[in-house]
């Protein structure tokens, strides 16, 4: 199974969970995606349900020598997640990581300053919040995200993406009270095998579709 592109696969997301929705499970919602990927497929999640959408932003930590290969992530204030396992094949402590931490903190609130455009920041204390992303991999950054939220004291935290490796989403229960997951393929390698169009999408990609959705979260 391929989605055509983010927006498809946030239709079908939005499907289950609008049917999760009428048989009770997600009562007063609100909608955050992980930028920049998940804004396409939350857009479509966040109108179905007639939920406000927010961003969460969250940020890999690579390794310093190859900073595409993720060995943890952080959200928010959070202190960073690490892949234990990861630190300990490459070596690696945390006191090696700090200046990658300290270049992706920086990151981080740059991309909150943009996509949150003044607005506050959402008060979840209560509420179901729905986790959105266009695909799990190895789940490291959700679950910096995850661990952010739990902060905040939401009623109920669901955890949604179009695809998912069978490793992550099996994790990733360990840590959300549900995840929702349409396709967990085995053989997963990446998350953009698994779309025919999987382009990058941009800061203004993002404030694009943050500012089409009629409905913002209340602070």
């Amino acid at each position: 199974m391929r989605f055509r592109d983010r927006r498809e696969a946030g239709r079908e997301l939005a499907e289950r969970l609008r049917r999760r929705q009428a048989e009770g499970a997600l009562p007063d919602p609100v909608v955050l995606a992980l930028p920049r990927g998940g804004v396409a497929v939350a857009h479509e999640v966040a109108h179905a349900l007639d939920a406000p959408l927010d961003v969460l932003v969250v940020r890999k930590v690579g390794a310093p020598f190859h900073e595409e290969f993720g060995v943890g992530a952080m959200a928010g204030d959070g202190i960073p997640v690490y892949d234990p396992d990861s630190l300990r094949r490459l070596g690696l402590s945390e006191a090696d990581l700090a200046p990658v931490v300290e270049r992706e903190r920086a990151e981080l609130r740059r991309r909150e300053r943009l996509y949150r455009q003044d607005r506050p920041v959402p008060a979840l204390r209560g509420r179901t919040v729905i986790v959105v992303d266009d695909g799990l991999a190895t789940g490291s950054t959700a679950r910096a995200a995850l661990r952010s939220l739990r902060r905040q004291e939401p009623a109920r935290v669901v955890l949604a993406a179009p695809v998912c490796s069978p490793q992550s989403a099996e994790l990733m229960r360990t840590e959300a009270d549900e995840v929702v997951c349409l396709y967990e393929p085995v053989g997963f390698m990446a998350v953009g095998q698994w779309y025919e169009d999987f382009e990058q999408l941009t800061d203004e990609d993002v404030l694009t579709a943050l500012r089409g959705h009629h409905g913002s979260v209340r602070p």
